[in-house]
């Protein structure tokens, strides 16, 4: 049998062909620390180290996120400890207020010093984070949350909270909506309104004062009119008693009660009714705001000083209850950052496991890719040598 020369050629050049491609791999394989460098090289793990990359890189997202939201949590909670840091310095102030010894002009300096204080907190109120975003302004991040009137402070943001993913199944609040923290306070003031449209008469009704602040009871009453516009009840919706019965009505006369003064003007009609309500809820910037108002105005007979002592009292009350608020909040945000800093534990470990399977099922095993590499590359030479001398192979060379 014959064997063409051409067909020893094709032959010896595909196997060192193959031999060479075997090197090459081998090679790449030990330079690029990868066992599977091509889907073929493993079907089954490469599609494995996919999906692990896919989680990987969904675990580095979340880590990322955490440390956005973080950042955007610090930021809020040096506001808030900057605002409890504020309102203690106003209830010191306002305690200050109260002494006896005090003149009208010393307590128009002390509302000097609470003006101050007020442009504070309105600033630091409309901080803004890393971002540029509004720390307190709900879904409406990139509007100022609070703006002064004429009226007083104003909230311009709305009640959402931006929630930001953190874990496959876990989402955290970024900030806190401004009515939240500086707007629905629990108040301790009293407020007095017609009872309802229904009125009939011409009565209308003054703000409430206090005469002796120890008698208040923070109940609810109804002043009802009655004996043809000329008498009036006092109800206490509270307990359900009648405080007053068929009380002269004259007006502009004040109306007294569990040390509660108010007038009524006008001519009111029969079955007209009046409220007195505790305020159910007041911002931060009122309670300072009326604060010092009371203190800017003069307190000299017995009325008027009885007056400024209650409005100090109820901003006593008032601030603690923005203090225990601001507090609250303060607390959910340190909760939110200690949750943050355990998914991030977690998270470095979820990556350390993440990278240990890749690892196990791409890693190379390097002694023994050289020890192939060595061997590859001893039997590509062998071949070509094999190759040289065959293909010298001549009957010229034998005549």
């Amino acid at each position: 049998m014959r064997i063409a020369t051409n067909t020893i050629y094709s032959a010896a050049l595909t196997r060192l062909s193959t031999l060479q491609e075997g090197v090459v791999k081998t090679q790449n394989q030990i330079s690029s620390g990868k066992r599977i460098l091509t889907p073929s090289d493993d079907p089954i793990g490469a599609a494995r180290v996919l999906d692990l990359s896919q989680g990987q890189a969904i675990n580095a997202q979340f880590a990322a996120n955490r440390q956005n939201i973080g950042n955007s949590l610090s930021s809020e909670e040096t506001v808030l400890q900057n605002t409890t840091s504020l309102l203690q310095d106003v209830k010191t102030l306002s305690i200050s207020a109260g002494d006896g010894a005090i003149s009208n002009v010393d307590r128009k300096s002390i509302a000097l010093e609470l003006r101050s204080r007020f442009d504070q907190l309105v600033g630091q109120a409309n901080t803004v984070d890393g971002t540029g975003n509004y720390l307190f302004a709900g879904f409406q991040a990139g509007t100022p949350p609070f703006s002064t009137t004429s009226n007083g402070v104003q909230y311009n943001g709305d009640q959402g909270q931006r929630f930001v993913q953190v874990g496959t199944s876990r989402q955290i609040a970024q900030s806190d909506p401004g009515d939240a923290v500086f707007t629905n306070i629990p108040a301790t003031k009293l407020s007095a309104s017609a009872a309802s449209t229904a009125n009939t008469g011409t009565g209308t009704v003054t703000p409430v004062l206090v005469t002796d602040g120890s008698q208040v009871t923070g109940h609810d009453y109804n002043i009802n009119i009655t004996g043809g516009g000329t008498t009036y009840d006092v109800i206490d919706v509270t307990l359900g008693t009648t405080v007053s019965v068929a009380a002269p009505y004259t007006s502009g006369a004040p109306i007294v009660f569990d040390g509660q003064q108010l007038k009524v003007s006008g001519a009111p009609a029969t079955g007209d009714s009046f409220t007195v309500r505790p305020a159910k809820s007041q911002s931060i910037f009122k309670t300072i705001g009326d604060l010092i108002t009371a203190l800017e105005t003069p307190a000299s007979t017995p009325v008027e000083k009885a007056n400024l002592t209650y409005s100090l009292s109820v901003a006593n009350g008032n601030l603690d209850n923005a203090l225990d608020t601001v507090l609250a909040v303060r607390s959910s945000v340190g909760t939110r950052l200690k949750e943050i800093d355990s998914l991030n534990t977690y998270g470095d470990d979820r990556n350390i496991q993440y990278a240990s399977a890749i690892e196990n099922i791409q890693g190379l095993d390097y002694a023994k890719s050289i020890s192939d590499f060595t061997q590859q590359n001893t039997t590509l030479e062998a071949a070509q040598k094999t190759f040289v001398k065959i293909s010298g192979l001549s009957l010229f060379s034998l005549l």
